[in-house]
């Protein structure tokens, strides 16, 4: 059906005004109907996070969502666009997205005033009734609300004439969501600018007040520690939120590697095929958990998923660089990859204190402690005994991240113990082998059964 470009049209149509609430309300009923997701790509909020979310728009409440860096604050934001219509109505050539039924901006009554029912109106996409700003202590009630311009003015506009106003973000996403980033770092006076516009629904600007009867849904995000180190959400604008939302950090490894496999940067396919062992993605994520409860490192500034996305990231390129410079046509990342993590994790943590250890000893001994972690869950009881017993005969393995994978191969030769401790873990390729026999070898000595000899860039694991 042809889409109405008159009022008259949208009135015949028997189009009826809903409010951003009400319509964000009943789209996610629809859904919940239908048994889809509110949030598709977001792991491990489904049983905390997504149902508070799901009552407080039900219940036509604004959010403020609590939590650390890295929590997807500002992702399930923009995806609340989701919920609002296709396209709605509005008058032509409105600012503010004005209602064409009932228009709140002087020009939006104006134009309907003097065309009546012959006002044209445009369709508005869902994806531009989205707005946000991140909070810094610069921002001014023009850029959030409006201001005069002098343009205007010098026309022969009185100052006290709405029509000189040159509106802000705030009134420009009318009808629908806008987002505001970092609340806390929102200068005090202009929250209370904040406040009178979401509560009042008006403003004074220059002196005087301006009627806004926006209809907006309103989402805040803030860092719990922004509240004592940077500023402070006041209380009225606080108690204006019908929500606080607190996010978390994934409770479960298998949540951390789902996230990892969906936010990686992936590119083009290359000549050369990247496969990652269940047990090395394990790893990634199994350090990040560590982090997460180590003493050494400041929980205040938390440890964003970002850390592990990245970690794993370029624990596929280092893979990836070597096949390539070795001319393999699969590239699987080693126990000895895990060095690459130290520049992806160094820049997005922050040690509790100064002291005699360093930011890469802290890591190493973090990436240790995970190797261990998953080595006793893939390995139990006596599965390695015949391996221990073959190294206490005198095998001796040697290993090396720029060593070629069929090395590996020729190296364990006819060791069985180790072929079938490479196949349970389900390797197949030559570097599949040479992953699985690096983590073997390593979680052996890990777990005090092996010596380890470093030199020259080389490791040996003997008995």
């Amino acid at each position: 059906m042809a889409q109405a470009r008159t009022v008259r049209e949208l009135r015949d149509s028997g189009y009826r005004s809903r409010s951003v609430k009400q319509e964000l309300r009943d789209n996610l009923i629809a859904r919940l109907q239908r048994g889809e997701p509110i949030f598709p790509g977001i792991v491990g909020y489904e049983d905390s996070v997504i149902p508070q979310i799901e009552n407080a728009i039900l219940s036509g409440q604004d959010i403020v969502f609590l939590g650390e860096r890295g929590q997807a604050k500002t992702r399930m934001a923009r995806l609340l666009v989701e919920l609002l219509d296709a396209e709605i109505p509005a008058l032509a050539g409105s600012e503010i997205n004005d209602d064409p039924l009932a228009p709140i901006s002087p020009a939006g009554r104006a134009l309907l005033a003097e065309r009546g029912d012959d006002a044209p109106i445009v369709w508005v996409a869902r994806d531009r009734r989205y707005g946000e700003k991140l909070a810094t202590p610069d921002i001014t009630i023009a850029d959030l609300i409006g201001e005069v311009d002098p343009i205007k003015v010098a026309e022969g506009r009185y100052l006290a004439d709405e029509l000189t106003i040159h509106y802000g973000l705030l009134p420009r996403t009318n009808r629908g969501i806008f987002a505001l980033n970092e609340l806390p770092d929102l200068a005090e006076r202009i929250q209370v600018g904040l406040l009178n516009i979401m509560e009042e629904r008006d403003v004074q600007i220059r002196g005087y007040k301006v009627r806004l009867p926006l209809d907006l849904y309103v989402v805040a995000s803030a860092n719990p520690e922004d509240y004592t180190n940077r500023g402070r959400i006041i209380t009225p604008l606080k108690d204006r939120f019908g929500s606080q939302i607190r996010t978390h950090y994934p409770a479960r490894i298998q949540h951390e590697i789902d996230i990892m496999e969906t936010e990686r940067t992936r590119f083009a396919a290359d000549a050369v095929e990247t496969r990652a062992p269940e047990y090395m993605k394990q790893i990634v994520a199994e350090l990040t958990h560590l982090a997460r409860r180590s003493a050494e490192i400041s929980q205040r500034s938390g440890v964003s998923v970002r850390v592990s996305i990245c970690n794993y990231e370029n624990l596929l390129s280092s893979a990836l660089k070597r096949a390539i410079r070795l001319g393999e046509p699969v590239a699987c990342p080693r126990v000895s990859d895990l060095d690459a993590m130290l520049a992806s994790t160094s820049g997005k943590i922050e040690l509790e204190t100064v002291g005699e250890a360093s930011e890469e000893k802290i890591l190493g001994k973090l990436a240790q402690r995970a190797v261990l972690s998953v080595f006793n869950r893939a390995f139990t009881g006596g599965d390695l005994d015949e391996v221990v017993a073959a190294f206490q005969s005198g095998l001796k393995v040697d290993v090396s991240d720029v060593m070629p994978s069929e090395a590996y191969v020729r190296q364990i030769g006819e060791a069985r113990p180790l072929h079938a401790a490479s196949k349970k873990l389900g390797a197949k390729s030559p570097a599949e082998v040479a992953s699985a026999l690096e983590f073997v070898l390593e979680g052996l000595h890990l777990s005090r059964k092996l010596n380890k000899d470093m030199k020259a860039g080389q490791t040996s694991y003997r008995g």
